[in-house]
């Protein structure tokens, strides 16, 4: 009885949401950055381990040992869809906000603050983390390990945020100018002997691709499918040709101790199977589209969303505080062992619901750093009178009363 109670609640509650969504909402948008952070978060998990060395927590990855398992990396390094997603909503966002009289400057300091208002919680955790750790005798590698662990998903939030201040002057900017420069770079570094230092220009355009065929998008440029197949051919076939034949890693993450990272400075590899994620990202609209028409799988992409800047900000704490708690019990496989064969990997995958579980713990102490615009926008509705509803959308202020919309990221993409 209590499962259908639950069951019956649920549904309810995914109705509501589907109600108060307006027929021109793109439901697919949603999905799209919903998936795309949720396969960061599995993908770290899944090749991400801290080995147990005596009292010392070092990272290793199981691609190091097992290059078989590089596909793992073709299927959850999504970041170029989450970039192609922001690149389309913020101009579409920024016009809104200018057809409604906001300034540019007001617009900008919302989406900045949507971004790092919760990491100044990250950031109070780890640094009471550190000192805590240190007064109690861990190691300075251990420290360093998950120090740089989590913090590492902040060097996305900076690049995002400087493509989101130029999003004026990116706004007609076509990708094959960003991409060209990744060309050139790779070709110094790797084809003439240039500095590796070089290879960071490429944090800014590397990015840029995707984020340019995001506005292209909003443009109304990638509609018809053949843009979709164009990418998603296209950008297979380079990659695959850059794999075989020009030494670029097949893994689209960085291996430790491998010699070439195709994501840490991102590389022409990287932006090329880029370029075939998006591709396969605008083929999957219409699929996506049909299949959220159903209350209850809304209500799911919804709910991510929502929470998409803690889940990506945290899920790198839960999946070591998971580790290091279980050190209580011993060195655990798949947990705290080394992960150089497959039994790791079977070892491995039912820990995954066991971060989830840690994710979810962090995801309601910390969400409210990601939501004070919604809040403040319910204290402004409740002060317009009753029976009128004011809600934030995911691009801008709250819109007038008298109409309902189920809440985008807010994360400020």
């Amino acid at each position: 009885m209590s499962d259908l109670r639950a069951t019956s609640g649920i549904r309810r509650a995914a109705a509501r949401i589907q109600d108060g969504t307006p027929p021109h909402r793109d439901r697919a948008v949603d999905a799209l950055r919903a998936l795309a952070i949720l396969g960061v978060v599995l993908g770290h998990w899944l090749v991400t381990a801290l080995v147990a060395d005596g009292d010392t927590l070092r990272a290793a990855s199981p691609l190091g040992t097992l290059p078989g398992l590089a596909p793992v990396s073709w299927v959850f390094q999504t970041l170029a869809v989450f970039f192609m997603v922001g690149g389309h909503v913020a101009p579409r966002g920024l016009a809104s906000a200018r057809a409604r009289g906001t300034a540019y400057g007001t617009w900008l300091r919302a989406r900045l603050s949507r971004l790092f208002l919760p990491v100044t919680a990250v950031l109070a955790v780890w640094a009471e983390t550190t000192a805590a750790l240190l007064l109690g005798g861990a190691s300075f590698v251990t420290v360093h390990t998950m120090l740089k662990l989590a913090l590492s998903p902040l060097w996305f939030l900076l690049v995002f945020a400087a493509l989101t201040a130029a999003t004026p002057l990116l706004t007609r900017l076509s990708p094959l100018w960003p991409l060209a420069v990744v060309l050139h770079v790779d070709l110094v570094r790797f084809g003439l002997g240039g500095p590796s230092w070089l290879g960071w220009v490429n944090l800014a355009a590397g990015w840029l691709v995707p984020y340019t065929l995001g506005a292209a998008w909003s443009r109304g440029e990638l509609e018809r499918p053949r843009a979709g197949w164009t990418l998603l051919l296209g950008g297979a076939a380079t990659t695959a040709v850059l794999v075989a034949f020009a030494g670029y890693p097949a893994s689209m993450v960085g291996v430790p101790g491998a010699a070439v990272s195709n994501l840490d400075p991102p590389t022409l590899a990287a932006v090329t199977f880029g370029l075939a994620q998006c591709g396969l990202a605008l083929l999957l609209r219409g699929p996506l589209r049909r299949a959220l028409r159903r209350p209850v799988a809304w209500a799911a992409v919804t709910l991510v969303n929502l929470s998409a800047m803690t889940v990506f900000l945290w899920h790198q704490t839960a999946m070591m505080a998971t580790t290091a708690t279980a050190l209580l019990a011993g060195r655990l496989p798949g947990l705290h062992t080394r992960p150089d064969g497959l039994d790791w990997v079977a070892s491995r995958l039912p820990w995954l619901p066991v971060f989830a579980l840690a994710l979810t713990v962090c995801r309601a102490a910390f969400h409210g750093f990601e939501s004070p615009v919604r809040r403040r926008g319910r204290a402004r509705g409740r002060g317009a009178g009753r029976g009128r509803t004011r809600v934030v959308r995911a691009g801008g202020p709250p819109r007038p009363s008298g109409r309902r919309e189920a809440h985008g990221v807010r994360g400020g993409v």
